[in-house]
């Protein structure tokens, strides 16, 4: 590794530093905000200093696949020291999204009838789904950084690049969810699809969300056919409310804004696909490439 790229590297883990201090010291000021006014104006400051650490994290990332850099030790460590403020922002996140509902239904919970209480607490559980399973790309992906970060420029390793082929799919897979279920709540929001239909997907949809890591799941990958979800209602041309963590993730990293279903994946490798048999965790049977003849 040059001098020079040694120097930008302690330059970013400076930065680093600096940036976990600044949101600390903002998160702090969220958690004793005496009014509300207070705390709108720190969460604000506080999406502010989250952004600047993903920022340097995507840099940090972007190292640690380089082939350049033999030891990543530091690397990896300073990128789960931003990761652990990035679950601290999305816990705060998770807050902002939220209290709409939670403060409407708690303040009018004596007016509302049954069934705008139950399109309420279906709004909430699609948000805190689409949050588990941001949570679980950010453990896929660092996972998958790993395992580059330890195979040479050859990759020949079967059993590796199986592996990454198995992360993809799945990153790929919770993509596809996290866009239908964003989806399904502006419709719910916007009375264009109804609790009943939501209700009939909660209990599919919860199995994925919660059962996707274990060896003996099968997805259900017609989920959602029976709903509206065309691609050409305008209603979807609406952008949704501000993200701070999805947008600098867009903003800096090069992924599809809208993941496609697993018909449309470029065909596996033969090693690959015979090694996603042998793992066998997280595979979609349906969707398992014929071997070659």
């Amino acid at each position: 590794m040059s001098r020079k790229l040694q120097a930008e590297i302690e330059r970013v883990f400076k930065k680093v530093a600096e940036g976990i201090e600044g949101f600390e010291d903002c998160y702090d000021k969220v958690l004793n905000a005496s009014n509300a006014g207070q705390k709108e104006k720190y969460e604000s400051d506080l999406k502010k200093e989250i952004k600047k650490l993903q920022r340097l994290r995507d840099q940090i990332k972007t190292w640690i696949q380089s082939n350049d850099i033999k030891d990543k030790q530091d690397l990896l460590h300073h990128r789960k020291l931003i990761e652990k403020q990035m679950e601290k922002f999305k816990a705060i996140e998770k807050e902002m999204k939220t209290k709409a509902y939670s403060k409407e239904g708690l303040l009018q919970s004596t007016k509302l009838d049954p069934k705008e209480k139950e399109k309420l607490d279906l709004c909430q559980w699609l948000v805190e789904s689409v949050d588990l399973l941001t949570t679980q790309i950010d453990a896929l992906e660092a996972t998958a950084e790993t395992i580059e970060g330890l195979m040479g420029k050859k990759r020949r390793d079967p059993t590796k690049v199986a592996r990454l082929a198995q992360l993809s799919e799945r990153v790929e897979r919770h993509k596809f969810h996290i866009h239908c279920l964003e989806r399904i709540q502006r419709l719910l929001e916007n009375e264009s699809m109804s609790t009943e239909q939501v209700l009939r997907i909660q209990e599919d949809v919860n199995y994925y969300v919660e059962e996707n890591d274990n060896d003996e799941f099968v997805e259900d990958e017609f989920i959602y056919d029976e709903l509206p979800l065309d691609d050409d209602d305008p209603l979807f041309a609406i952008p949704g409310e501000d993200d701070a963590f999805h947008d600098s993730e867009s903003e800096s990293e090069t992924e599809s804004a809208q993941p496609k279903p697993p018909q449309q994946r470029p065909p596996e490798s033969e090693p690959v696909a015979a090694a996603r048999t042998v793992l066998g965790k997280g595979a979609h049977v349906k969707h398992t490439p014929p071997a070659a003849a």
